[in-house]
């Protein structure tokens, strides 16, 4: 069953978005050449506690960071480690999850360190174009893969591929609910979204093949072929016929 949520929760929902966006501003700074994944992360930390909220990620299912830093041919669930050096020319991927007061939110977002070439950097503006897509869908009456196939045609029609190993979700009193929601399917079908919904919509795109391997770590998923990966994401609240953007 999906969970509805109510005013005061989608509140506190509504505050854990403003947190993460804010934190998320201060990380654009700082993804600068020279700088290290660590670096990031610690600057995540301090921040959101500051804020009177937590770090969603910290030890979730065994993760052994706080946040997700995935550099160029990393897809998700990049692991941060002070030997990780940004350098001119990367991009790189970062996901927070925030708790405040027991809910949560949750954002990626990729960013250009320094110049990328020309084919990275409309591989970044066709995943955040895609992530708009999918958002454009997410209202009351429609179905979730109504989301889907906005991203996967979007993304198909621009000559790159969707990731289909990983999908976006419910999110809420957890910080992965009901439904999954994918970035590959067919319109019309999938539950229908209801007013009291919270989505995490979240387009991972590849500019090669969709297919992903996980490495020795357990976490770390990448391209199978080296290419390059983005991924954006944000928290929604489904309010009727309108769609609000949280994060």
């Amino acid at each position: 069953m999906i969970p509805l949520l109510n005013k005061n929760e989608l509140d506190n929902i509504r505050k854990a978005g403003a947190v993460l966006r804010e934190c998320m501003e201060i990380l654009s700074k700082r993804t600068t050449e020279g700088t290290s994944t660590k670096e990031l992360e610690v600057a995540a930390d301090d921040f959101i506690t500051s804020r009177d909220a937590c770090l969603a990620f910290h030890g979730y299912k065994g993760f052994p960071a706080s946040i997700c830093t995935s550099r160029n041919n990393v897809v998700v669930h990049g692991i941060p480690s002070e030997k990780e050096i940004l350098k001119n020319g990367d991009i790189i991927s970062i996901d927070i999850g925030v708790e405040y007061k027991g809910y949560f939110a949750d954002a990626a977002k990729t960013f250009a360190v320094g110049e990328i070439s020309g084919e990275a950097r409309r591989l970044v503006s066709v995943a955040e174009g895609a992530l708009s897509k999918g958002i454009e869908m997410a209202r009351a009456g429609n179905h979730v893969q109504d989301i889907s196939w906005a991203v996967q045609s979007f993304v198909e029609s621009n000559g790159f591929n969707v990731v289909r190993a990983f999908v976006g979700h419910g999110i809420g009193r957890k910080i992965h609910e009901e439904p999954e929601v994918p970035n590959f399917g067919e319109p019309h079908k999938g539950k229908v979204l209801e007013a009291g919904m919270a989505l995490a919509i979240e387009p991972m795109v590849n500019a090669g093949t969709s297919a992903v391997k996980i490495l020795d770590d357990g976490w770390t998923a990448v391209t199978t072929d080296g290419e390059l990966s983005a991924h954006f994401e944000h928290t929604v609240v489904i309010a009727g016929g309108r769609v609000e953007i949280v994060t």
